[in-house]
């Protein structure tokens, strides 16, 4: 799998009344989006997959915490214990940034970058300085700013040494997200 330099996060909670996800999805797939992380951890496993599955006939696919059939990888919590598959992670530390590595991660997430919506509470936030001197220790994984992106700060992310951003309230809430993808797009090119 060629990693793309936007990773989109799903969380159906936060889609505007009247939005389903696998229209979002599909909006955000005509605007250039590549591949997608399932989240909704919710779902029992069979509806998951059901879900992965359909959201797969368009996008790459990759499952959070739980390895999912066609799925092209999982994402794995900072605490989760590695897996034989193809797997990323999230950190939020050079301690945890370090350990990934060298646990055989084919990307790490390093959040939160900056303060979230999504996930208030978390932090404090690494900044674009903090992503800057953590982003070397990755030592050529790839590195994904998390938390707080949108399209004002995601060249900035990017510059400071990520691979890319991964997005998930900026695209979930919003009302016409395909312009969303569109402008993140143009600001990791």
């Amino acid at each position: 799998m060629n990693l793309p330099p936007l990773l989109l996060l799903t969380d159906r909670h936060q889609l505007p009344a009247g939005r389903c996800l696998e229209r979002t999805v599909a909006e955000c797939v005509s605007a250039g989006l590549a591949v997608v992380v399932l989240r909704e951890l919710d779902l029992p496993a069979p509806e998951r997959a059901e879900l992965a599955a359909e959201l797969a006939r368009h996008v790459t696919v990759i499952s959070a915490r739980r390895l999912l059939p066609g799925t092209a990888g999982v994402h794995l919590a900072a605490h989760q214990p590695v897996v034989a598959a193809r797997h990323g992670r999230s950190c939020h530390d050079e301690s945890q940034l370090r350990q990934a590595v060298s646990g055989g991660a084919a990307w790490v997430m390093l959040s939160p970058v900056a303060a979230s919506r999504s996930k208030p509470g978390y932090g404090p936030a690494l900044g674009v300085d903090g992503m800057a001197r953590l982003a070397p220790a990755a030592a050529g994984v790839p590195v994904y700013a998390l938390g707080g992106i949108d399209a004002t700060n995601a060249a900035d992310f990017r510059a400071a040494g990520g691979h890319g951003v991964a997005v998930m309230g900026a695209v979930m809430r919003a009302n016409d997200p395909a312009t969303v993808i569109s402008e993140l797009l143009a600001a990791v090119a």
